[in-house]
């Protein structure tokens, strides 16, 4: 059985919403036991990590980048990264921001960036948008077109579910499913790792 962690910063209830359909979806790949864990709850005991194959990270973007309380988790890894004890695992991640660009790719590559130095495996988003097949803008899989992570926007109708598009709670379930599909498949023998 693999272990796959969502972690993620909610301010106000939209990350949170996108992190719970991504574990939704995680949950449907057989093989895969998936777990939502809050970034701030991570900061004072980062070795918990340990226990996890794959993460998928989720911050809202806030000027352009994450969110202080995601960086602080970040941040946290270091003692990790010494050792370079995260190596080898899978991770990914999505962001969230009131308008359709809001700069979420910069905070995609930060998290990128993050999971690099750690020496992870980086999983984007391999959902092709729907619209090209006649779905409506607002109801399709991957409308803002994002490959390097899943990126959602949650307008400004206050905190929680109610400002998404169906297209983007689609493609929150289906972002999961491909995370954890694809861990399930990752393998990687303690000799392989050794000889790295």
């Amino acid at each position: 059985m693999k272990k796959l962690a969502v972690i993620y910063h909610s301010a106000h209830g939209n990350t949170r919403r996108i992190a719970e359909l991504v574990a939704e979806g995680a949950r449907t790949a057989p093989g895969v036991q998936t777990t939502l864990l809050r970034a701030e709850d991570l900061v004072a005991a980062p070795e918990r990590l340990l226990a996890f194959d794959g993460f998928v990270f989720g911050s809202p973007t806030y000027l352009g980048g994450v969110s202080g309380t995601f960086k602080s988790f970040m941040d946290a890894t270091g003692r990790l990264w010494k050792s370079h004890a995260l190596k080898g695992r899978l991770a990914s991640g999505f962001t969230v921001s009131a308008l359709p660009s809001g700069d979420k790719q910069s905070t995609l590559m930060s998290m990128f960036v993050f999971a690099m130095q750690h020496g992870m495996f980086w999983v984007g988003n391999a959902i092709l948008p729907e619209q090209h097949a006649g779905i409506p803008e607002d109801q399709a899989a991957n409308r803002l077109g994002s490959w390097s992570g899943l990126m959602a926007q949650a307008g400004h109708s206050g905190p929680g579910a109610g400002g998404f598009a169906p297209g983007d709670l689609k493609t929150a379930r289906m972002f999961g499913a491909n995370i954890a599909g694809a861990l399930s498949c990752m393998t990687c023998a303690p000799e392989a790792e050794a000889a790295a």
